[in-house]
């Protein structure tokens, strides 16, 4: 809100008289605060006073200095237009049957707000929106929803406008169920609901099909993140985060992913289309590798009988033989086999690379950057890592950082709940600006902590018993704590927010950013780029809470409304100069 104070002023300075005025007043209690602090001895209990009515000085300043701005410039600022059909499902950085992301040549594009299709609506609330989506939210065909042969889907069914996903209803012999419990007795254990105990919190799933197996492991308390190519139509990934589950673009064809090394407990792949090529294959499995932590288990379903490679009829070999054949050579032992399913153990023993009988695969001389993109390495990974501690052995893990994630995960979010459950994640969600409850218009599947730190807004859903999932992203500029979120047992992954997020439209329920703007102020990045981006990846409806400094916040606060976000500044009452802005995105329907 503009102060009413200076719209009588400024008929008699006008804009530019009021504008130097303001800045006059500002400059004139930076020399009078320091001076009556200089009194302290004399007047301790008046301290508080001047210093809190200086702040508060300072801040309107700065508020009606950005209106006044706004007004000599004689308009206000237009909302960005809306983008064609074209742009619909658009994901930048992907071009035609590229699989690899190009980047470096984005931003010719027009500036416009991404549009939902017209049969969008908004998703059913979960668990039963996990089994049920509305086919108008993803792009795909009839013909390719029921085309292929996987066990994914064939667990899914098209029934006039939604997709129905049924698996747990134990009417398919080869279901989820079964598969996992098969996985599960190849390890060792009575059933899946033990794969905690053999150490096994986070999976990666390469391919993951529309994410069944996912879905299952996320019931049984698991963290499971889907990777998987951009697909134009038929997206694997787009369909699993339509359900709400964990999943983003990715391949290691050609680059690393996004993760440090030793960072999953398990990865697997179910018919995955992964080419392990004769020439190509030990990098692939060098990248399984080193993602894959000390004990963990790589899970590969693939026909036993498909020839494998450029090699004439008579010297090929199934996928199966071939990738046991390299994992002898990195310290892989075969621990099962069922069907078509294959079951490998990562060693728990770091000394094994020095006792093996044929080292043509050499060690990597490794620093402690995380990959960004980088390109696959002909060497294995993480054996010098401090973090070399077996899956099995978690429990002896002790967190050196321990008491930092301690005063950030419980003292500076505390104020947060007060503030945003009830506008957010309650079962009758506010919308900004609103006094009383309305309707639900909301709820909070999953998360994108655009600058996580720690992973504490994770932990802090987590203890409120909330049920959404958290992607914690940690920004290329800033501390490496992606090892730490990830030894926690939760998603996350490392990006660049001057580049568009790897993932589709409408994918996400609610981002977060806490002095992600101020750590972006000196990178090259384009603040309304940004912004479009959030948009892109936010459902209609969705949420974007931002913290940072007031000034930060008030340009934030004029570039969501360009966005046609509803937006509301919250003051934290902590007195610092944190604020708090919360904003809603619309639907806009055709």
């Amino acid at each position: 809100m503009t102060s009413p104070w200076y719209k009588s002023i400024s008929s008699v300075l006008g804009l530019r008289g009021l504008l130097f005025f303001i800045l006059g007043v500002v400059a004139l209690v930076t020399i009078l605060a320091p001076l009556t602090s200089n009194s302290y001895e004399a007047s301790s209990a008046l301290v508080p006073n001047v210093y809190s009515n200086y702040r508060r000085i300072k801040e309107q300043a700065a508020v009606d200095y950005l209106d006044l701005r706004s007004l000599s410039l004689g308009t206000t600022l237009k909302e960005f237009p809306l983008c064609g059909k074209e742009r619909e499902s658009y994901v930048p950085c992907y071009n035609g049957d590229e699989l690899d992301r190009h980047c470096e040549f984005e931003r010719d594009e027009e500036r416009c707000v991404v549009r939902p299709p017209k049969d969008y609506k908004i998703p059913l609330r979960w668990p039963l929106g996990r089994d049920i989506i509305w086919s108008g939210n993803v792009k795909i065909t009839k013909d390719q929803l029921l085309s292929s042969g996987t066990v994914t889907t064939r667990l899914m069914l098209l029934e006039e406008n939604q997709i129905t996903f049924h698996s747990e209803d134990g009417l398919i012999s080869d279901g989820v169920k079964d598969y996992a419990r098969q996985i599960a007795e190849m390890i060792g254990l009575g059933s899946d609901t033990e794969f905690a105990q053999a150490g096994i919190r986070t999976v990666l799933d390469i391919g993951c099909g529309f994410g069944s197996f996912g879905a299952h492991l996320v019931s049984l308390k698991m963290m499971p993140i889907c990777i998987a190519e951009f697909e134009a139509t038929g997206s694997q990934v787009q369909l699993a985060l339509e359900r709400g589950l964990p999943a983003m673009i990715g391949n290691f064809f050609s680059k690393q992913l996004p993760y440090p090394a030793l960072s999953f407990d398990m990865v697997h792949c179910a018919h995955c289309g992964t080419t392990w090529d004769i020439k190509a294959d030990a990098m692939l499995l060098l990248e399984v590798d080193r993602v894959l932590k000390p004990g963990g288990y790589f899970v590969l379903t693939s026909p036993t009988n498909k020839a494998q490679g450029n090699l004439p009829d008579t010297k090929k070999t199934s996928i199966s033989t071939r990738v046991n054949e390299l994992s002898k050579k990195i310290c892989w032992s075969l621990t099962g086999q069922q069907d078509e399913t294959f079951l490998w153990q990562k060693t728990v023993d770091s000394s094994c690379y020095s006792f093996r009988s044929e080292a043509s695969i050499p060690l990597c001389k490794e620093g402690d950057s995380v990959p960004y993109y980088h390109p696959l390495v002909p060497c294995i990974s993480g054996t010098t890592s401090k973090r070399w501690i077996p899956i099995q052995n978690r429990s002896d893990v002790s967190l050196t950082t321990s008491a930092e994630l301690e005063i950030h995960g419980k003292s500076a979010l505390k104020n947060y709940w007060s503030l945003l459950t009830p506008l957010i994640f309650s079962d009758h969600p506010k919308r900004p600006g609103d006094e009383d409850p309305l309707p639900p218009f909301n709820m909070i599947r999953n998360v994108l902590d655009m600058n996580a730190r720690f992973g504490n807004l994770n932990s802090a859903l987590l203890d409120q018993g909330k049920s959404a999932w958290v992607m914690n992203v940690v920004p290329v500029n800033a501390r490496n704590t992606l090892p730490i979120i990830l030894d926690r047992g939760f998603a996350g992954v490392l990006h660049d927010w001057c580049e568009p997020f790897p993932t589709y439209p409408r994918t996400y329920d609610m981002l977060h950013a806490n002095e992600l703007l101020t750590l972006l102020s000196s990178e090259r990045c384009s603040l309304m780029d940004l912004f479009l981006e959030i948009d892109r990846i936010l459902r209609p409806e969705g949420w974007v809470v931002i913290s940072d400094k007031l000034g930060v916040i008030e340009m934030a606060r004029a570039l969501a409304t360009r966005v046609r976000w509803e937006a509301r500044v919250i003051d934290l009452q902590d007195g610092s100069d944190q604020r708090l802005l919360v904003c809603q995105k619309p639907f806009l329907k055709k």
